[in-house]
């Protein structure tokens, strides 16, 4: 079978009824068509409508009566409630349309494999629509309709286009994707991968065996997707596999990477992602490896990560396009009096962004010292001067620019994760960015005033940032600062979801100042409330007996008559971690017993304090164990 006679993606506006119709008669293999809804949790709608339905009834799929499910099968909270729980599923004809195979189920006709239709769709409540796509479709309408309104108002500042000139504005947006892939059932050997990413043995190393074969077959099926690919390469984990007796590797642990071009559609651009997933799951899955997108699948060794990229330009009347971020004159600065509000809208809003960024216990693992994550609500704009450009990879927020690529100018928010709801964390970083660019428009602030502001240190003053913080490093902030200075400079980072949730409720006006109508209020706490659901439920039933059952694990090596007192004093600490992190006795409840207890009080506060506690004595545990075990042989 030649699969160059299969279509992978109906591209948005090329087609009409007529010639979707058709294109589809021509192509029997295509036998489902699956309405593709997100809801707040990210979570995306999968479901097999024959195609015999969809040519029946093409038009009721764009009218939302072609398919419903409710509240149960996806995260609304609050709002599809049990007694109001219909929630109506509407195709979207904006955006393009994606072709899954399945090549384990050969069509008899034509002998190739069967495909579904995924169409990406809205969800409608009675409520309204209250979807992540919709969410953000709506998100950058209103911005794009405020900042062009904002540029009529008080005109084109720091940039040399008449506003008369504008047709609309655009917004380019990007994600990278990190993920793990392993042969099944293998054991981690964390101690090796710490080793091999301190040593840097495994970034931009060559890819070798079923890993390379996969990742050049993943990179294919992205360009059939129209995804654009531009890149796949080796991240920094991983070990050097194992080659059996056939030549054939085994014992693969690796960490990778794979990008593909911007989008100005930022609901194509979360799209795309989803469906990139999708390829790269299924491609190493064929290949025989399993893949991870999890932030942080393996302690002690870097997490995953998923930066995305925001910038925002203009499309004049005579069809070109401008970057508003850019300054008259890139050698002599680094961004127009736009560009430095909308990073610092972002930098100025973040303690109420990062809870929609960073929702679970797993992404909030991978925001720690010593692995390229970041920790600090702090920026880096490429260098001390424009003309001499670096990159701090310790920030989160980084200023990508180039004298040669201006319009490739834009800002990369370093901390979200691929299981960060990248629809939500764009519609936000947006919004941010519009009121960051609201006050320097209406204050007429120049580029030389913004950015001695975002330089300013902690107890100078400020009209739009705040005082007793500091918001710029063009050094490693792990390196210079130790923790307490950071925390000092640049706040402190939360460390558990309840914690982190606590900012919406500590910083109200900064959440005041993102609610819209686009992006309501009931919905994001709608997403507050199931991120709390899931973090408790994880913590109740995953964390903590998965910690237990370390803690079983960890048992006496020595012997009762060995007179080495090394190990027995090891041991007795050891045993007294496991005691009070597992063990109720007389004398109180354990560690565990006293999480789960607050948890069914509701005591959310207590619960994430003894969470933080956990983790800590887990990590002690974890390393006193290991000395342990390897001297007691």
């Amino acid at each position: 079978m030649n699969k160059d006679e299969l279509i992978y993606v109906i591209p948005a506006g090329q087609y009409g009824k007529e010639g979707i119709l058709a294109l589809l008669k021509q192509h029997p293999e295509i036998q489902f068509v699956s309405l593709v809804g997100v809801d707040l949790a990210g979570n995306d709608t999968d479901e097999k409508i024959p195609i015999s339905v969809f040519f029946e009834d093409y038009d009721k799929f764009f009218n939302a009566t072609a398919c419903q499910t409710d509240g149960s099968s996806v995260v609304l909270p609050g709002i599809a409630t049990l007694s109001n729980a219909r929630v109506d599923i509407k195709a979207d004809p904006g955006v393009n349309w994606f072709v899954d195979y399945n090549d384990e189920n050969i069509d008899k006709g034509t002998g190739k494999p069967v495909g579904t239709l995924r169409i990406p769709s809205f969800l409608h409540h009675a409520s309204g629509y209250i979807d992540s796509r919709s969410i953000l479709r709506n998100t950058v309408q209103h911005v794009g309709e405020q900042i062009l309104s904002l540029l009529k108002e008080f005109g084109m500042q720091g940039i040399a286009v008449p506003v008369e000139d504008i047709e609309r504005i655009v917004f380019t947006t990007a994600t990278e994707l990190e993920f793990w892939v392993k042969t099944p059932s293998q054991d981690v050997a964390s101690r090796l991968l710490s080793a091999s990413q301190k040593l840097q043995e495994q970034y931009w190393q060559r890819t070798h065996g079923v890993v390379r074969t996969a990742l050049e077959q993943t990179i294919t099926r992205l360009h059939d997707y129209g995804l654009q690919p531009e890149m796949g390469h080796k991240e920094v984990g991983g070990i050097k596999a194992h080659i059996d007796d056939s030549g054939k590797l085994i014992f693969v642990l690796e960490q990778l990477e794979v990008d593909w071009k911007y989008s100005h559609d930022p609901v194509q651009t979360a799209d795309n992602e989803i469906q990139a997933r999708i390829i790269i799951r299924e491609v190493f899955r064929e290949n025989g490896l399993d893949v991870t997108f999890q932030a942080k699948p393996i302690p002690g060794v870097a997490g995953s990560g998923e930066h995305t990229h925001v910038g925002i330009g203009a499309v004049l009347k005579n069809g070109k396009v401008v970057n508003l971020f850019n300054p008259t004159d890139m050698n002599k600065e680094f961004l127009s009096p736009l560009g430095y509000g909308a990073l610092m809208g972002i930098l100025k809003h973040y303690e109420v962004i990062n809870p929609f960024v960073s929702s679970t216990t797993d992404s909030l693992n991978r925001l720690k010292p010593g692995f390229e994550a970041p920790v600090c609500i702090v920026t880096a704009l490429g260098g001390e001067r424009p003309d001499v450009p670096t990159r701090n990879r310790s920030v989160l927020a980084g200023l990508i620019r180039s004298v040669e690529a201006p319009l490739a100018t834009r800002i990369e928010m370093r901390a979200p994760n691929p299981f960060t709801n990248t629809y939500i964390a764009i519609a936000l970083f947006y919004l941010a960015a519009l009121h960051g660019i609201d006050y320097v428009l209406r204050a007429n602030k120049t580029s030389a005033e913004l950015l001695q502001e975002l330089s300013k240190e902690p107890g100078e003053e400020a009209t739009y940032l705040e005082k007793d913080r500091a918001y710029r490093s063009e050094v490693d902030v792990f390196e210079h600062f130790n923790e307490a200075e950071r925390n000092a400079r640049f706040g402190k980072a939360p460390k558990t979801v309840w914690e982190n949730f606590k900012a919406l409720d500590i910083y109200p006006e900064k959440w005041d100042d993102l609610v819209c109508p686009a992006f309501e209020r009931r919905i994001m706490e709608s997403f507050r409330l199931g991120a709390l659901n899931r973090w408790a439920l994880e913590l109740q039933y995953r964390i903590i007996p998965e910690n237990l059952t370390k803690v079983i694990g960890a048992h006496k090596l020595h012997d009762d008559n060995d007179g080495n007192q090394l190990e027995i004093n090891r041991w007795m600490k050891i045993n007294a971690l496991r005691t009070e992190l597992g063990r109720d006795t007389e004398c109180g409840l354990s560690i565990f017993s006293r999480i789960k207890q607050a948890l069914n009080e509701k005591n959310y506060d207590e619960a994430s304090d003894l969470m933080a506690i956990m983790s800590d004595k887990m990590e002690e545990l974890n390393e006193l164990y290991y000395e342990y075990s390897h001297n007691a042989f």
